[in-house]
């Protein structure tokens, strides 16, 4: 699926807003890998929102795990409230068994159960919807720029080793090859991912999105 910025900022708030959620149902649940569809086999049920259109649909191998899934989209209609400044609630779906496409998913672990966001609902929460009741305060962020920047790792070297480094010299960092890089925005560390080229650039392919709780532990 090819995202646009918008959507891919979309996206990022999704999954950040369904694991701080998802936290409090089930501990250690976390943001694992955006875009990846599941498994046909997986048991899949959606539910809608009042007042937005579209749906968000989940998809577990399990009925235990769909059942407690549904505490944190009830508090999704919460995230949506904030974010739209009116007020929404969570519903059911009238056909669960329909399932819309595109749905934009989001892999959670542990237990690799699956949380989506179908087209209409993501338009709806999008910046660039001339539907979209937001307030002007949550507007005018939207547009502020801050630094994005990725950390292949870190190292602490005495000041004595410092002054000794010339051209050629090795500063061994503490991560190994195969680690994820660090997306850092305004010194938060907000997502890990992978190092990739694009058209001659790197670039940088988002593999996990970070709680809040973790984030916080990330300020420096």
């Amino acid at each position: 699926m090819a995202y646009t910025a918008g959507t891919l900022t979309v996206n990022l708030w999704l999954a950040s807003e369904l694991t701080a959620h998802l936290e409090i149902a089930l501990e250690g649940a976390s943001a694992a890998v955006i875009d990846e569809a599941p498994p046909d086999n997986l048991l899949r049920k959606c539910r809608t929102f009042s007042g937005i259109p579209g749906a968000m649909w989940v998809a577990a191998a399990d009925a235990a795990t769909l059942e407690g899934i549904e505490q944190p989209l009830v508090g999704m209609a919460q995230s949506f409230s904030t974010l739209l400044g009116r007020e929404i609630s969570c519903q059911s779906c009238e056909d669960q068994s329909a399932l819309q496409a595109p749905i934009n998913w989001t892999r959670f672990e542990p237990g690799s159960f699956y949380i989506g966001a179908d087209a209409d609902l993501l338009k709806a929460i999008s910046k660039d919807d001339p539907a979209r009741e937001t307030s002007k305060t949550f507007d005018l962020l939207m547009d502020v720029e801050l630094p994005v920047s990725v950390s292949f790792g870190r190292a602490e070297v005495a000041l004595k080793d410092v002054l000794k480094l010339t051209t050629g010299s090795i500063v061994e960092l503490n991560r190994a090859i195969g680690d994820p890089v660090e997306v850092i925005v305004n010194n938060c560390v907000i997502a890990r991912g992978e190092v990739v080229v694009v058209e001659g650039n790197f670039g940088v392919r988002v593999h996990q999105v970070i709680s809040r709780q973790e984030r916080l532990r990330t300020l420096h």
